[in-house]
């Protein structure tokens, strides 16, 4: 009967319990995403899949969509209708920011800026500028008509890409130098003492041995050759913010679920839901 059982178990799969484990935080999750429409190919765009992951763990997780091509404060108020409604809908009191890129920023000024600390209660940031890109510099530097021109095609993208979409690329871009990140924003946006603030730094490409995705060569060379080891938009030094959790091997685009990169076992699912397991062991 032994042998029976062995062989039955084999050949059904069957488990006493199937199901993923459960990941209790305390809060629930917001994944907030970056610049750009890249990820918005993807069914029901920016990290709407790692979201559905870790709702599989019974994790309260969302991913809503913001414009993509706007400045922080355009940006970061429309994330605060999005705060808003999940609140309502969930009933808690607070809930915990995964942001990836530019979305960290953004989710920096929601807390210091739009008063949102009293309902938040971390903040986790991975590959996001705090001190700025100079592949936003390098765009800078193009020639005037040349960025009119890029200018007018996404704006009328990043315009289309939502309901109450509006669009103003070349401010945005400004906004992510590093002149503007280091002199302005980072001044008049300080850590609000309420709220935990962690990051993450990702790495790819030139001096790492990390596979990267060929559309993120020239960016990544460029970097790699005024601030060192990046993912392809952002440094690994940029990204440090608060307390630094480590440097992910994966280029910017892995980070959100696009698997362009050749020969890489990089898995945003995963990752996102170690980030989420390091929340509720901290009891948010």
């Amino acid at each position: 009967m032994k042998l029976a059982d062995s062989v039955l178990k084999r050949l059904t799969g069957m488990e006493p319990f199937p199901q993923p484990p459960l990941v209790k935080t305390r809060f629930p999750v917001v994944l907030m995403h970056g610049f750009g429409m890249m990820a918005s190919l993807r069914r029901g765009g920016h990290l709407h899949e790692e979201a559905l992951h870790l709702r599989a763990h019974g994790v309260w997780a969302y991913a809503p969509n913001v414009v993509p091509y706007n400045t922080v404060e355009v940006r970061s108020a429309m994330w605060k209708q999005r705060l808003a409604h999940l609140l309502e809908e969930t009933g808690a009191a607070k809930v915990n920011l995964i942001a990836h890129s530019m979305g960290g920023l953004d989710a920096r000024y929601l807390v210091s800026a739009l008063g949102m600390h009293a309902v938040v209660a971390s903040v986790v940031t991975v590959s996001s500028p705090h001190h700025g890109s100079c592949i936003a510099d390098l765009v800078k530097e193009q020639p005037e008509r040349l960025q009119a021109w890029a200018a007018g095609f996404v704006n009328w993208m990043g315009t289309n890409s939502l309901e109450e979409g509006t669009s103003d690329v070349l401010t945005a871009v400004s906004e992510l130098t590093a002149a503007h990140v280091c002199e302005v924003f980072n001044p008049a946006v300080p850590d609000h003492p309420d709220v935990r603030y962690w990051s993450y730094a990702g790495r790819a490409g030139k001096g790492t041995g990390v596979p990267l995705n060929p559309v993120l060569l020239l960016n990544n060379t460029v970097l790699h050759a005024r601030e060192g080891e990046n993912d392809g938009f952002v440094s690994v030094e940029s990204a440090k913010w608060g307390t630094y959790l480590g440097t992910i091997d994966a280029d910017h685009t892995q980070q959100v679920g696009l698997r362009y990169t050749p020969r890489s076992d990089f898995d945003s699912n995963d990752f996102y839901l170690s980030v989420v397991k390091r929340l509720a062991k901290e009891g948010l």
